[in-house]
Parts: C-alpha cells; structure tokens; sequence
C-alpha cells in the first residue's frame, strides 16, 4: 500500500442520468445535499447506444454549470470516434476537465462494441484528441473482472489503461479489504502507481445489492449476506446494519493508506452523507 500513501486523499460521488422530470428534480436535490460536503468531483454515468447519453451529456453540464465539477463517463460501446470527439469538444468547451473512461457493458443485443474495443483504445483516443486536457479516470477490479481469463489478464488489461495514459482509477465496489490491497500489491510488483480510489456501495437494499453484484462480479461476503438475509423487509434494520460495516470498511482502506472514496449514491445523499459524517471526512480547506 506504500504507492497509495503519497496522494492526498479525494472524494467523490456518482450519479446515473435521470429519465423523468420527477427523477431530475430528484437528483437536483441530491446533488445541492452532497456539494454541501465539499467533494472533489460529481461523476455521471454512460449508458451504451444512445441509451441515456444525451442524459450524461445533459446532467454534466447542469452540474458543471451550477459551479460544481462534473465528471462525464465515456464508454466504448456504442461510441464512434466523431461521436466521442464531439462529446470531448463540447466538455472542453463548458470547462469539464475530468472524464472517466470505460469500456462498458455490451447491451443484449448488440453485436459489436463500436470503434473501441477496450478502455486503452479510448484512453488513448482522448489523449490523442485532446492531449493532457483532461484528467482520465479508469476502471479497477480488486476481485477481477467478471469477464477476465484470470487475475493476471487482468491485471495486464488494467496496466494497459494505465500505459496508455490514465492519471487515476476508482475500483468496482467490494466489501472485503484484503481483497483492494492484494490488488494494491500487484500493482506495485508490475510497476504500475498512480491512485487507485476504493469505490463504495451503500448498502440500503440487499436484493438490488444482490443483483447488482451478480452482475459486475463483487463479492458480499457471506456473514453480511446471511445477516441482510435475516431482516428480511425490515429497511431500517438493513439501512443501519448497512451504514455500520460500510463505514468500518471505509475505516479500514483509509487507515491503510487508499487515497480517497468514491460513492455509487444511486441518486440518493442519505446513505452516502451518514458513511462520510461518521468518518468525520473534513473537505473544507
């Protein structure tokens, strides 16, 4: 973990774009409750083939204009190399410096991923387009990818964003420790530092949780499995439970030297704000 030590710690939320009217005026209020916090950024999420990228588009220049920083995901499924360089030329022009880069999630359905295969070559895409413009987030996945061969072709997929000119990471949510810094600790054999941000999930839902690791891959440790599973509906019992073994966790990965937190709010600042205040996290300055 010594690589991870030397930057000054960073936090972060995400949101994902909304659909309705109901769901901006929503996240309108989110986002004023979590800049009260003082974050580094507010990310925004991309879905693929024009699912909500008007969304993305739409949601990071409100936040951007209303004097808060924006970070716009970018995927590469979907994408087009003049539909990415437009997107870039309109962040660069509203003062967006900070774009996550991705490859994304292949939609049922669809059959190719658009003009860039992996995150690298979209890295190296905005680099080309834009040079040293923006700061480029990537992915990380302390328990693998859930489509890599392995952990070492895995990591070789990670280094090759790195290499190709990503300036930090934010990992995938997980709720085992060990599991960040055995990654933190591999990277460091094969060279690679730069900071890798830990990713946090609130827990408030234990079957949206479930279905959500399902899909990307991250591991709940079974005794936080049996104990969600034993509240059945009770939300509140959930919610507490959830707040207390997230904060723990962000306790731990702050005390071992990770350079900051990004929330996944799902839209919501409750959650998210109880974890950073019983933290104690001060942004103030």
């Amino acid at each position: 973990m010594d690589s991870q030590k030397k930057y000054t710690p960073q936090f972060s939320f995400e949101f994902f774009p909304p659909k309705t009217p109901e769901g901006a005026e929503k996240l309108r209020a989110t986002r004023d409750e979590l800049a009260k916090l003082n974050p580094k950024y507010f990310s925004v999420t991309f879905g693929a083939g024009g699912s909500t990228q008007q969304g993305t588009i739409d949601t990071v220049l409100e936040i951007q204009k209303s004097g808060l920083s924006a970070a716009p995901h970018l995927s590469c499924v979907g994408s087009s190399k003049e539909s990415i360089s437009q997107m870039l030329e309109t962040y660069k022009e509203n003062g967006v410096n900070r774009i996550v880069a991705l490859r994304g999630d292949m939609p049922s359905g669809m059959q190719e991923a658009g003009a860039f295969r992996y995150a690298n070559e979209l890295v190296e895409f905005i680099r080309e387009q834009s040079g040293d413009f923006f700061h480029i987030e990537v992915a990380a996945y302390p328990e693998i990818h859930p489509q890599a061969q392995d952990a070492q072709s895995d990591l070789a997929n990670f280094k090759r964003k790195v290499g190709s000119g990503a300036d930090s990471a934010i990992t995938q949510y997980f709720y085992n420790c060990d599991a960040y810094y055995r990654f933190i600790d591999d990277c460091e054999k094969t060279g690679v530092d730069l900071p890798v941000i830990a990713g946090i999930m609130p827990i408030t839902n234990y079957t949206q949780l479930a279905r959500f690791s399902d899909m990307c891959g991250a591991e709940i440790p079974r005794w936080i499995k049996k104990r969600l599973q034993g509240f059945g509906d009770d939300r509140a019992a959930i919610r507490a439970f959830g707040e207390e073994v997230v904060t723990q966790l962000c306790e731990k990965l702050l005390q071992a030297g990770a350079p900051g937190l990004h929330f996944y709010t799902m839209n919501q600042a409750g959650p998210s704000k109880a974890i950073w205040e019983n933290l104690g996290i001060d942004t103030s300055s």
